[in-house]
Formats: structure tokens, sequence, C-alpha cells
């Protein structure tokens, strides 16, 4: 969502703009900040000075755009691992595994997905209704939703994780058959 669908609304536009947390924000401590299109340049810099304060990196976002930054990147991403693993090609455990020893990233895109939820990942999927790939893990997610496992937030989704929310191990009922 973008800050300029608001501003209006709120009868103060040149004083509105989005701050967004990124996920897991007490661990990553990074905030996008965005305008809209009737911002006064003066509370963008009052918010990026705050988002200092609070301890955040906060990342200016010069245009709007839905997704900010951190989205814009990840959601590719992550509909590249569904295609992978939509077409038979790996396991989501295998498919996290190569992406982290390759990268030395300490998660992959399965985990991402248990950390974003399957809820918000299945909005995004079901409003890009053109890709049949897409629209077949959107079903995937949305059965394990329905069963009550929806990542992290729940203990499960592609991995399970114990009380500390540490990843354990692959869930099985993700494995492709033999």
């Amino acid at each position: 969502m973008r800050p300029s669908d608001f501003a209006d609304a709120t009868g103060r536009p040149e004083k509105f703009l989005a701050l967004h947390f990124v996920n897991l924000v007490w661990s990553h401590n990074t905030g996008e900040v965005m305008m809209a299109t009737k911002t006064d340049r003066k509370y963008f810099d009052t918010v990026i000075e705050f988002a200092t304060e609070i301890g955040l990196e906060p990342i200016p976002v010069r245009k709007e755009v839905p997704g900010y930054v951190l989205n814009s990147l990840l959601i590719p991403f992550l509909n590249a691992a569904a295609y992978v693993y939509v077409g038979g090609v790996a396991n989501p455990g295998d498919i996290d595994k190569v992406w982290r020893i390759a990268t030395g990233s300490p998660v992959g895109p399965f985990e991402l997905y248990d950390t974003v939820g399957f809820n918000g990942a299945l909005n995004i999927i079901r409003n890009n209704k053109e890709d049949e790939g897409l629209q077949k893990f959107g079903d995937m997610l949305e059965k394990a939703v329905d069963a009550g496992k929806a990542g992290l937030g729940d203990g499960k989704g592609f991995f399970e994780y114990d009380a500390d929310g540490n990843r354990t191990n692959p869930a099985e009922e993700w494995k492709l058959a033999d």
C-alpha cells in the first residue's frame, strides 16, 4: 500500500507518509520511509531522524512503489523459489540449503516464506491471477493455512520451529514425492 492511497483521507496530506518496519524488526532494525506525493519534505526528514533515534536503520524510499524496496526485491526471489518447488525440481529444505551454502545467507526463500507468513504471501500471490504456476503454489499455501500451519508464527510452515523460533527440520508434508 502506498501512502498516497491514504493521504487525502487524513485531512493532512502534507504530513502523511509511511514508516514500514521490516520483518523481525527487533533483530534487523530496518525501517523504510516513503513519502506520499503531497508530503512536505520536512516531515520526511523528521521521520528519518525519528527512525534513527529509535534504533532503526532508516531506508529513504525516493519514489512511491508498492512493496517498498525490500518487498520489491523479495517477491521475485520468493516467486522463483516457488517455481522451482512447484516444478518438482527440489524440496523446500534443499532449495533453502543450496541458497544458504552458495550465498552465505542465514536463511533461504522458504524460511523467508515462513517468516513473512503464508497469509501475506497468499494475498500477494492471489493478486497475480495471470500466473498459473504461482496460483498452483498459492493453492498449496491456502491448504496449509486452512490446516493452521501458516509459518513461523504458528510454529510450522516449510520448516518446523522450536519454542524460541529457531528452525529445526524441514516439514515432511512439503517434501516432493520420490
